[in-house]
């Protein structure tokens, strides 16, 4: 299926499926238009059973600085609600890439802001270069995150550095964010591309089914109690026994062989 999108880059390769905000003009700003290709690449790229997983980035010098501050000076309580549904930034591109049984990477550089902090943080993984700034400024705006930040932050960093950082504004370094464990890790700037690929690398090597299960089970963890969470871990852990590329990963590895992934 032919995809009409014009703020998006969208191509796939050996996997791998690249989508690549495209509006260097505006840092890449999450308005209607980005925000539509956003969440057709990632229904496509969720489609394909070719792909083993996604990578999110941004182009010129900003990952994406967030939402257009322009496009909401004459919102309204009931246009702003209307607009969070039609955008979509009422948590459902972030949605789609949670629930997506494939992992997706945050390829960051440059500002990482707002909106586009927001959708970084609900992708699997975070990979940064040493220049990249992290932040949720709308509160400078009189405003506060739109698209699950209140949310997700403090499941990253813990309640009292999410106030900290959503009362005051204020950007963090690449280095700091990793150091909160926001993100997994962060290289210079020419090193980005390499340190995707390896990632990649590695998970593309793994069942891709493994993979989504795992996904899943982590995910459950944010919802459900310890007990229960133990409980679903089970249950998944359980049906992976039914599984094609189980039982070639099992005689892969007594027959000392790279496993044959079926995806099934």
């Amino acid at each position: 299926m032919s995809l009409n999108l014009t703020k998006v880059l969208y191509e796939k390769r050996d996997g791998v499926a690249w989508i690549t905000m495209n509006n260097p003009e505006k840092y890449n700003a999450l308005e209607k238009g980005m925000r539509a290709d956003l969440r057709a690449a990632l229904e496509d790229a969720w489609r394909d059973d070719s792909v083993r997983a996604v990578v999110i980035r941004g182009s010129g010098k900003a990952f994406s600085a967030g939402g257009d501050i322009r496009a909401m000076l004459e919102w309204t309580p009931t246009v702003a609600i209307k607009e969070l549904k039609e955008l979509g930034t009422a948590f459902v591109i972030e949605r789609i890439i949670r629930d997506m049984p494939k992992p997706v990477i945050a390829m960051v550089h440059g500002y990482c802001l707002g909106g586009g902090f927001e959708l970084a943080m609900s992708c699997d993984l975070i990979v940064a270069s040493e220049d990249a700034k992290f932040g949720s400024p709308e509160i400078g705006i009189g405003l506060i995150p739109g698209s699950g930040g209140t949310q997700m932050l403090p499941r990253h960093v813990g309640e009292k550095k999410a106030k900290e950082l959503i009362f005051t504004g204020d950007t963090i370094s690449a280095k700091e964010a990793a150091e909160l464990g926001i993100v997994n890790k962060v290289v210079p700037p020419e090193g980005l591309q390499a340190a995707v690929d390896e990632l990649l690398g590695k998970i593309t090597s793994k069942s891709p089914v493994a993979i989504a299960a795992a996904k899943e089970a982590i995910n459950a963890s944010l919802e459900l109690g310890l007990t229960q969470g133990i409980k679903y871990e089970s249950q998944v852990f359980s049906q992976l026994f039914s599984t094609e590329d189980q039982k070639e990963g099992a005689r892969a590895f007594l027959e000392k062989r790279k496993p044959r992934w079926k995806g099934a």
